[in-house]
């Protein structure tokens, strides 16, 4: 089975972290819808496999979105796909857009997952990121998405900031675990090029991020939500056994999917497809009829190093006869290269397959450029 990514490009303020695409100029929002309306008609025949496993509702912040935009991309959709009635259909939703109405009206036209960015159960955090929520409401939201009927959800919360202590880290896991909601993401605060951040760092009035209390951060969520039941499927992502999201699974294994939207990517198993991230541009092209995407064709060593990449951020693994698949002389490579990860115990071999430990894991991106093929 297939997936579909439909990338929102709107937002109601800049965090100041941030560097996806997004505008915070809602003028364009009816041609945008159009638009994306017509790049599916167009593309539909990319994916083989008519029948999706899951959609996805990411931005931007497409819980801006009313009904009278969302309602056209799902009938698009259903025009050229199939899909079972437990197919995961997620929509990112902020804290403040979540309404009982709103709610409502997303169940009402086939969401039935909600992806709500709450980042920090902290205020003063929460104002530092130039979030628009509060505390209070992103504690509500997750309240009102349930009994609204909503049961899978998911939460991102971000470490590492001057402000995430050990005490407040452990108080947003604490907050978390007590709405018992079944995923949470948690994502190390990085200082992005082009992001107000990154301009406060340079300008000495925003410190970087300390390593060290990061690490401590990570290592104290891996070892509180296992103690719960969580399962760690991916560096960032925890989830209960039966709650375990099937659209990012898709891209961590290779799996095919079709991106809808301004900076979308798609991809088949060979082909990327790098959707351009300029509104107006992508907007001008889809509305006349053609596409707005870049190709790239992925040779045998961009295979083996993304397989790798993804691979090790996963409890799957790196399966060598993967990489046998893609190049012998690659895998080769690769089992000369992951030994001292080995050694050091930040890697463990069971049979074929090669994944990360709890001490990995802070060393992920280390251990694959250690492995990295290149030319």
């Amino acid at each position: 089975m297939s997936g579909i990514y439909l990338h929102i490009p709107f937002c109601k303020q800049a965090c100041h972290y941030c560097n996806f695409h997004f505008s915070t100029s809602l003028n364009l929002k009816d041609s945008m819808i159009q638009a994306m309306v017509r790049e599916v008609e167009i593309r539909h025949n990319e994916l083989h496999n008519r029948h999706l496993s899951s959609i996805y509702f990411g931005g931007g912040t497409p819980s801006l979105m009313v009904q009278s935009d969302l309602e056209p991309l799902m009938e698009v959709m259903a025009r050229y796909y199939t899909w079972d009635s437990d197919a995961e259909i997620t929509l990112e939703a902020n804290p403040d857009d979540i309404t009982t109405e709103r709610l409502k009206m997303w169940k009402n036209i086939g969401i039935n997952r909600l992806s709500i960015g709450i980042q920090s159960f902290n205020n003063e955090e929460l104002r530092w990121m130039n979030r628009a929520h509060h505390a209070e409401e992103a504690f509500n939201s997750v309240l009102m998405a349930r009994d609204t009927g909503f049961h899978n959800l998911t939460i991102d919360l971000i470490y590492g900031s001057p402000f995430c202590t050990e005490e407040l880290w452990n108080k947003n896991i604490d907050t978390a675990l007590e709405l018992e909601v079944p995923h949470i993401s948690a994502y190390n605060l990085t200082v992005e090029e082009n992001t107000a951040l990154h301009h406060f760092v340079r300008k000495g009035q925003a410190s970087e991020v300390e390593t060290e209390a990061s690490e401590r951060h990570f290592l104290t969520l891996m070892d509180r939500l296992k103690e719960k039941g969580f399962v760690h499927y991916e560096i960032s992502n925890f989830g209960m056994p039966d709650y375990l999201a099937v659209h990012n699974t898709r891209y961590w294994k290779g799996g095919h999917y079709l991106g809808i939207g301004p900076s979308a990517h798609s991809f088949d198993g060979v082909v990327r497809k790098n959707n351009i991230a300029h509104n107006p541009k992508y907007m001008a092209a889809l509305l006349s009829g053609k596409t707005a995407f870049e190709v790239e064709i992925l040779d045998a060593a961009t295979r083996y190093n993304e397989s790798v990449m993804t691979g090790l951020r996963t409890m799957w693994g790196v399966d060598v006869n993967t990489l046998r698949s893609i190049d012998s002389a690659m895998a080769h490579y690769f089992l000369n290269q992951i030994e001292p990860g080995i050694h050091k115990k930040w890697v463990e071999k069971k049979g074929d397959i090669y994944t990360l430990t709890r001490e990995g894991k802070l060393w992920a991106d280390n251990i694959a450029v250690d492995v990295f093929w290149v030319e």
